[in-house]
């Protein structure tokens, strides 16, 4: 009954009506701020069975919220990280960001989002971060998940277990309008580099270097120190194993509590703990040396990292410097955010824009593109026919008006440039309006109170 007084409302009235019942929405579900790893439900997942509870998920901006999520993990965008990227939410027409980006196994992901001040900052923004397993790119397994405080504010950090690709989706609830700024960059997982007042700029000799002419691989990172630097325990564990071998001299086995993996050091000029000792993050388990095969070596540590089932892998992800942080973009970078833009015509840039698909799209100097997200060089723009991808900044301009013209009939606006995409409003025959650009037989119009959507025109 509630669905259908709403679809009934005036459209000034329905949108109030909607948002209230949204807020209604948003403060009874249950509170989640950061769900665990491998969930089963996450806060997007229960915000969209609230809307199905309410009936509003088979509503058009129900329809056109749900097919948004599902289009963002299919179409996301290959970025480097880290990353610096503000965007914005559009309240006429739901829409969700991704970006995909490659990870190592034992990096930690670092993921700050914040929004601007505004009418709508209360309604949450969801985060949901997918792995795409090698060779099976249409297969997402949910990895983790997080939502926005009262503030606006959201600050996520997860680790990988494996090298390949993870995709992040950002979607904001329905009818939220305005601007975020969002953050992704890489950083140790582990709390110790595990040489004291090392980093991973004194690695010598790194993860698969070929060792006795070939014959086998390295399987650690070689850390390069003082003989008697400390060598400390880069997590909390148990250890289960001091010893010594021929490769390896005077070595310290530790279990990582967190992991259950095997963490290797080996060349110790001293151990300085015992088996079945629980440590912590930083304590002493040995002194730098070069037993072992390394006698004719500077003193180093052998790190190596076991995991069971997989053997040895690289150490590096795991205590490797974080990213710098992406300084927030300069004013003089330009504000295209939430507007339109063309190619500048005789722009030296390349003016090609790259698909999520790693094609590109030659575009015509009339084609307007609508800028959904900033960063220092590039901008992500939406193209009419609703794909995704980036452009240099330098490549593009304002969209200034083509031409004017008075309707010569009445007229329905149009979201999107095809003949099935929802309206927005209806013109007068005799209304005065301006060309932004066209595409596919449509043209891009401002008209009254500034309202622009596209009309065969």
């Amino acid at each position: 009954m509630l669905f259908s007084l709403l679809m009934a409302a005036a459209p000034r009235r329905r949108a109030g009506s909607l948002l209230l019942l949204l807020a209604v929405l948003s403060s009874c579900s249950k509170p989640q701020t950061l769900a665990a790893l491998f969930q089963k439900t996450t806060p997007h997942d229960e915000y969209a069975r609230a809307l199905d509870r309410a009936g509003l998920r088979e509503a058009a901006l129900g329809q056109r919220w749900q097919a948004a999520a599902d289009q963002a993990l299919h179409d996301s965008l290959v970025v480097p990280l880290p990353v610096l990227e503000t965007g914005f939410f559009r309240a006429d027409q739901p829409t969700a960001a991704s970006y995909r980006y490659a990870v190592q196994a034992g990096e930690q992901l670092h993921i700050q989002l914040s929004r601007q001040p505004g009418p709508t900052q209360a309604a949450r923004v969801f985060v949901d971060a997918f792995a795409l397993p090698v060779g099976q790119p249409r297969e997402l397994i949910k990895w983790t998940s997080a939502d926005t405080t009262a503030d606006g504010a959201l600050d996520l950090r997860y680790r990988a277990d494996a090298d390949g690709q993870h995709l992040l989706r950002v979607q904001a609830e329905l009818l939220a309008a305005g601007r975020y700024t969002l953050r992704i960059w890489r950083e140790a997982s582990f709390r110790n580099f595990p040489v004291r007042g090392r980093t991973d700029h004194d690695v010598g000799s790194f993860w698969g270097s070929e060792r006795d002419s070939g014959a086998r691989r390295h399987e650690g990172i070689d850390i390069f120190a003082p003989r008697g630097t400390p060598a400390v325990a880069a997590v909390a564990g148990t250890v289960t194993r001091v010893g010594d071998n021929k490769l390896g001299g005077h070595v310290v086995w530790l279990l990582d509590a967190a992991t259950g993996q095997h963490l290797y050091y080996a060349h110790l000029d001293r151990q300085l703990v015992h088996t079945g000792q629980v440590v912590r993050p930083g304590d002493t388990l040995g002194l730098v040396g070069n037993t072992g095969n390394a006698r004719t070596t500077a003193p180093h540590l052998h790190f190596g990292i076991y995991k069971s089932g997989h053997g040895a892998i690289d150490p590096l992800p795991f205590v490797r410097h974080p990213d710098a942080v992406p300084p927030a973009l300069a004013a003089s970078a330009g504000d295209y955010l939430g507007h339109w833009v063309r190619l500048r015509t005789s722009s030296q840039v390349a003016a090609h824009v790259q698909l999520s698909t790693k094609a590109s799209a030659a575009l015509a100097a009339t084609t307007p593109l609508l800028v959904l997200g900033q960063e220092s060089h590039r901008l992500r723009v939406e193209l009419p026919d609703g794909r995704l991808g980036y452009i240099a900044t330098p490549a593009v301009v304002a969209a200034q008006p083509l031409h004017r013209l008075t309707l010569a009939a009445d007229i329905e606006i149009q979201a999107q440039p095809t003949a099935v995409a929802a309206a927005l409003a209806a013109w007068p025959a005799h209304t005065q309006v301006v060309v932004l650009g066209r595409s596919a037989g449509y043209a891009l119009l401002r008209g009254p109170a500034g309202l622009e959507g596209w009309a065969r025109i």
